[in-house]
């Protein structure tokens, strides 16, 4: 239902009124995330504390309005769209560091603290946290967290979840809770703070965060490799791994890849093979220029026709640059994409990347395969025109086919960007009628009233 006067009046009462807006003008500015889909909601606010939230989700329970926390809006799946409308709850104003304590290797710190600022702030302290997704120079912490997300460093450190270790929680109903611990262990009573990483800003909106920190490694070195066949450089991430080094990162990019980057983001790639990874080492200079050398031999042996180590930090900088350009630069392959993050075991890249490879000469439609093969995820991108019937049938049938052959590889449909709106009718083919009734439950006993971020991962209900 609309937002009446009363409610709003009483929305300014909480966060002074110029941070409570329903101008339609800044609306629109929140009415759309990276899925490009655009839900108008009643209201935004800019909370700045703890309080300001209870406040304002104690008043959604009293007058039944929905509240839907959001960051920055990088999600893909349309985890922060008022796809039901209500008042949007946009958290940027929470952004302090609030503490890197260096003694315990932890940090203090709120959810709208953009993640690469983050990570350059921790490096000045010769600290380290890894989780990196492609988003991190426009992407929030909280964000991070809602989705648990990966990125290129997943495959040696792991993702989110593995560096938080306690939360200040505002449940829906305006109670405040504490998760966890801020110490490296801690086993009392059910581990709700694991509950709430990934839980996509359903069970309550974080308002504080105590993240893990790693020292800094001594060296990086990172490495491109091209190969001539797409399916040789699927082989030669499975055979990296089975050398028994964890390298850094392992990114692969196919030529669709390749080529639209160097027309987006005017960075010299070689397009004279069908894919490349992107691999990297850290530690010790001893062990990184032995890890390296290795890779080298190891890429070579497998038939890469180029491989070539960065010689500084200029050239590695621009090799991350090529790589996280590339979901902008789809677009130059038509106006609309469908963006999926598949995971499959990583022996079972050379399978996948084969049905990738079967479904682009079957539809006759645009796919572009890149992503984080030190660990299976593959973004596995549909470009199209959504206008056009005939496409959208064509990408939808292969969307589901994708998807069928993953859980058949005993991989998960969605590795990092959650499943939002984008991929609720397609939660029932992973997870069990049993297990989603549990879901289901859990989501009621956090949101009586089902009032925060309605329409989210389940097709029907909260």
């Amino acid at each position: 239902m609309p937002l009446d006067n009363r409610i709003f009046k009483n929305l300014k009462k909480i966060t002074g009124a110029q941070y409570c807006t329903r101008a339609k003008e800044d609306l629109a500015c929140y009415a759309y995330d990276a899925t490009k889909k655009e839900y108008f909601p009643d209201a935004v606010v800019f909370p700045k504390d703890t309080d300001e939230v209870s406040a304002i989700l104690k008043l959604a329970c009293k007058h039944k309005f929905y509240v839907i926390p959001r960051g920055y809006g990088s999600g893909m799946t349309g985890g922060s769209l008022a796809v039901r409308g209500g008042v949007v709850l946009v958290m940027t104003r929470f952004n302090r560091i609030c503490k890197i304590d260096k003694e315990n290797l932890i940090a203090i710190v709120e959810p709208g603290v953009v993640t690469g600022n983050f990570h350059r702030a921790v490096e000045k302290e010769g600290l380290f946290y890894p989780p990196d997704p492609s988003s991190s120079d426009f992407s929030t912490l909280g964000g991070n967290l809602a989705e648990c997300a990966g990125g290129p460093r997943a495959v040696k450190y792991g993702v989110t979840r593995d560096y938080v270790l306690g939360l200040e929680v505002v449940i829906p109903t305006g109670e405040k809770i504490t998760t966890g611990v801020k110490t490296a262990k801690g086993v009392v009573g059910y581990d709700l703070t694991r509950l709430m990483v990934g839980s996509e800003g359903t069970l309550g909106i974080i308002t504080c965060m105590t993240l893990r920190l790693l020292p800094l490694p001594e060296t990086v070195k990172t490495l491109l490799a091209v190969f001539k066949k797409i399916e040789t450089a699927a082989e030669t991430v499975s055979k990296i791994i089975r050398q028994r080094i964890i390298p850094r990162a392992i990114e692969f990019m196919d030529k669709s890849a390749i080529k639209c980057v160097q027309n987006y983001a005017k960075t010299a790639l070689p397009v004279n093979g069908e894919a490349v990874l992107i691999i990297q080492v850290d530690g010790t200079e001893k062990q990184t220029s032995a890890d390296i050398n290795l890779l080298k031999d190891l890429c070579i042996s497998k038939g890469a026709i180029s491989v070539k180590l960065a010689e500084n930090e200029v050239d590695t900088a621009n090799l991350w640059k090529a790589r996280k350009a590339i979901s902008p630069a789809l677009y130059t392959y038509g106006p609309d994409k469908i963006n999926e993050d598949i995971v499959v075991p990583r022996s079972k890249i050379p399978e996948m990347v084969k049905k990738i490879n079967y479904l682009r000469d079957k539809t006759g439609l645009t796919m572009v395969s890149f992503g984080h093969a030190g660990d299976g995820n593959i973004h596995f991108n549909v470009m199209l025109d959504k206008k056009d019937s005939k496409q959208m049938t064509k990408a939808k049938s292969a969307v589901e086919e994708v998807f069928d052959y993953t859980l058949e590889l005993g991989g998960t449909i969605s590795g990092e960007h959650g499943v939002g709106i984008t991929k609720s009718e397609y939660i029932a083919k992973e997870i069990g009628h049993v297990e989603i009734l549990i879901m289901k439950k859990i989501k009621e006993v956090f949101d009586p009233h089902g009032i925060l971020n309605p329409g989210k991962i389940f097709v029907q209900g909260g």
